[in-house]
């Protein structure tokens, strides 16, 4: 009886409500039918039982189950919406925008739905993870957010794809392995992306998302200076982590560069108390996210994702602040009702009381059904569309094949291996007049200078390694105004003058200076790739890109797992490698080209002269996928040459820089000698030490680590029959094992003897060069080397 009270109330205070017209809630329904409140040491209040549709006292959280649903207020909200958002929110939401958003909220809960008995039946497989209980957050999404907005979700992200306007059915049919799925069938459950509507992921690592967010946010920005879009242009970048993972470090370092940059951002926090299946209060000293960017200046509120309306009204509020002002928080306080995965046998871990509590009294499908904002006939139409559409949906996905097994290779890189590089046109239409319009009088005059001292060294012999690679990354930001750069120390061209003068010459926003964190950088730089940017990121030293190996792995999947959707131009550039005598202790002196080897989609290099630094650096500028390219750091300044001034070097080949004579190649004393890095200064020195004692070899430098040229390899073994390996980095894992696994598999028959290896110990590379010879090795090791296969010695 009370029920039927409290609903007759609400239909009357709705009242007839004409398409399009907004009624003001907040003076039309009871609260406690709209949103229900609790508060763990207040008296039960009162609520509707959604099992039986009577009313009764709201069952009280016990000790071990999740917190309750938060008391928070519209008039509260508002508040907060006016004092800190300096915006005045409307409480009005039409009813046709509350029939959308209860369509999206069930479209939801029965993909959810779906997805769960296809899992249970094997039609879906490996990770996923439903978002049963959050969908007043889709509902938002699709409220509020426009088409050219970019969306980066995290794992648990296939209501926000649903939401951003992709088709249901594509996103099933990659749930299902199929080739008419988002991906073709190469993303899965984790990584659902959709370049029609902006949608960008689907990441599976905790917190990974946030930077390439902020990346896009910057994409949005450079548009904006390069003109790509009119002056009107208000999209913004969203980004959705839980508050779990919103304890991560990457969260301060975004809300650190969209508050300096003012980018157009809104970091949403799903906060369902969980992070997997841990307490967040259990490991979070602070769970109220949304008052992190207090330190940097960027507003956050907190909604209870139980009230649609609430949810609405201020996401509305919220995403309208970012389209004028800038970066924001919102926090949505949830509940999800299954477990963190169906894969996870023990997902239930603790939750069984707390989720069916949660089932009971916090589901905002059934909140807002009882609330009596729409009718019965209005939410059974809804009911039944929906339905008729998953049907159509899961037929769709069903009947859709499986994707070619061939595909994978084929979207190993987006460039094919031997593309060259020297005849591609700039993609970006007027590139020389936008150029022109965006650099001063005063930076053109600057940079010209720089580019005329720089060609003069290029012609007289005396350029660096690190001069070489400036001028290719300062020829080719002029090229193309989608090209951008990331370093530290930027402003003072870092420690090898690589990116001197490209901040002075062409501005903050396209030469970025960055704290002291290689992953955030990266990160950003993943996200302009993915908006149509061509970033390249200095390390200063390679091993500091320790710090983004999360950032480099999701780089090399990202055109593969996109289905290639999205291409990934961004080349990384670092002075690496473990050069004798170099006192720089270990971490300063580990291998991370090797470290990087085993990453898919990277295409890697090394360069050890002038020439092969600036050759390479402009075709890796210019390709479509993922590069990085290492080059000596011991060499860095002390290596002089001439370079061919406009000249792409290819990515996929191996450069003869010694043949051995015919003579030492008849007598059976020729030796092959493959070396990348300081290990070419190396066995350069000790060539006429090998023909002193009657011997010779060619050698080859390794310009390109991934792809191996084994061509050149097969060339040159066909002549010596044998092959010596001076390798910088480990016994195990290292290059050398790779490259000898390779020959041993497809050449063996072209080899006299077992290959050479001479590679660094597995052991840490000390600072005494007393106990440096015993790890690294060198040219003397070389000439042992070559002497012990060619007269057969141990």
């Amino acid at each position: 009886m009370m029920l039927a009270l409290l609903l007759a109330a609400a239909t009357a205070l709705i009242g007839p409500s004409p398409a399009g017209t907004r009624v003001p809630l907040a003076s039309r329904v009871p609260r406690s039918v709209v949103s229900p409140r609790m508060n763990a040491h207040a008296s039960p209040t009162e609520t509707i039982d959604m099992v039986g549709g009577t009313v009764r006292a709201q069952t009280p959280v016990t000790e071990g189950m999740m917190r309750p649903r938060p008391n928070i207020t519209w008039a509260n909200l508002a508040k907060q919406l006016e004092v800190n958002f300096e915006v005045r929110p409307s409480d009005e939401v039409s009813k046709p925008d509350l029939v959308d958003a209860y369509r999206m909220m069930v479209l939801c809960r029965q993909f959810e739905n779906g997805c769960n008995q296809a899992y249970m039946q094997g039609l879906i497989r490996g990770f996923m993870h439903l978002d049963n209980g959050q969908e007043t957050i889709p509902a938002m999404m699709a409220d509020t957010l426009k088409k050219g907005d970019i969306k980066v979700s995290y794992y648990r992200e296939h209501t926000h794809a649903l939401a951003s306007g992709v088709p249901a059915e594509k996103i099933m049919a990659e749930l299902m392995m199929k080739v008419d799925g988002t991906c073709k069938g190469t993303g899965g459950s984790m990584h659902i992306y959709d370049v029609e509507t902006n949608f960008q992921g689907g990441w599976a690592l905790v917190a990974e998302q946030l930077p390439y967010a902020v990346g896009g946010a910057r994409s949005i920005l450079l548009d904006r200076q390069l003109g790509k879009v009119g002056k009107d242009d208000d999209r913004i970048a969203i980004v959705f982590v839980g508050e779990g993972g919103a304890q991560n470090g990457r969260m301060a370092e975004c809300l650190n560069a969209a508050a300096k940059e003012n980018l157009p951002i809104l970091f949403v926090v799903i906060d369902n108390g969980r992070a997997i299946n841990t307490f967040t209060p259990d490991v979070a000293q602070n769970s109220e996210v949304f008052t992190q960017g207090a330190h940097y200046g960027v507003p956050g509120i907190k909604v209870d994702g139980g009230n649609l309306l609430d949810t609405m009204r201020t996401g509305r509020a919220v995403v309208d602040y970012v389209r004028k002002s800038g970066p924001a928080l919102l926090q949505i306080h949830t509940y999800r009702l299954t477990g963190h995965s169906p894969a996870d046998p023990e997902h239930e871990r603790g939750r069984k009381a707390e989720k069916k509590w949660a089932r009971a009294e916090a589901d905002p499908i059934k909140l807002f059904e009882a609330s009596g904002l729409l009718t019965q006939q209005e939410m059974d139409a809804v009911q039944e569309q929906v339905k008729k559409q998953m049907n159509e949906v899961m037929a769709f996905a069903k009947a859709s094949p499986e994707p070619p097994a061939e595909l994978a290779k084929q979207l190993e890189f987006p460039d094919k291996a031997d593309t060259d590089y020297n005849g591609r046109p700039v993609a970006y239409p007027d590139a020389d007049a936008v150029t022109a319009r965006l650099l001063s009088p005063a930076q053109r005059e600057g940079v010209d200078k720089r580019l005329a001292t720089l060609r003069g060294k290029a012609a007289d012999g005396s350029m660096s390694i690190g001069d070489a690679v400036n001028l290719a990354i300062l020829e080719e930001m002029l090229r193309d105004p989608t090209t951008v750069i990331h370093a530290e120390d930027l402003q003072a061209g870092s420690s090898y003058d690589i990116p001197a003068f490209t901040q002075q010459t062409f501005g903050k926003l396209r030469a970025a200076d960055e704290i002291i964190d290689e992953g955030h950088f990266m990160g950003k730089a993943l996200g302009e790739g993915l908006n149509g940017y061509r970033p390249i990121v200095e390390l200063m030293n390679s091993n500091f890109g320790i710090y983004g190996m999360a950032e480099l792995s999701s780089a090399g999947n990202t055109y593969a797992t996109t289905g290639g959707q999205f291409q990934m131009p961004m080349t990384v550039i670092g002075a690496g490698g473990t050069a004798p005598n170099q006192a720089l202790g270990a971490e300063h002196s580990q291998p991370f080209h090797a470290y990087v080897m085993g990453i898919p989609g990277l295409k890697i290099c090394t360069a050890s002269s002038p020439e092969a630094a600036y050759g390479i650096t402009k075709s890796m500028i210019r390709d479509n996928g993922p590069c990085i390219l290492f080059c000596p750091v011991k060499m860095m300044k002390e290596a002089k040459g001439q370079v061919p001034v406009g000249t792409c070097l290819p990515l996929n080949k191996a450069a003869l820089l010694h043949e051995a004579s015919d003579k030492a190649v008849a007598a059976g004393k020729a030796v092959t000698v493959l070396t990348y890095l300081h290990g070419v200064k190396e066995a350069q020195m000790v060539i006429e030490a090998i023909q002193a004692e009657g011997c010779d070899i060619d050698l080859l430098e390794l310009r390109s680590l991934k792809p191996l040229d084994m061509d050149s390899i097969r060339t040159s073994l066909q002549r010596t029959h044998k092959l010596a390996i001076l390798d910088e980095s480990t016994y195990s894992g290292g290059v050398g094992a790779t490259v000898s696994a390779a020959v041993s598999e497809t050449l063996f028959f072209e080899l006299d003897a077992p290959v050479r290896r001479l590679c660094m110990d597995d052991a840490p590379v000390p600072y005494a060069s007393s106990m440096e010879k015993a790890v690294v090795k060198r040219g003397s090791d070389l000439v042992d080397g070559v002497l012990s296969l060619v007269f057969n010695k141990a």
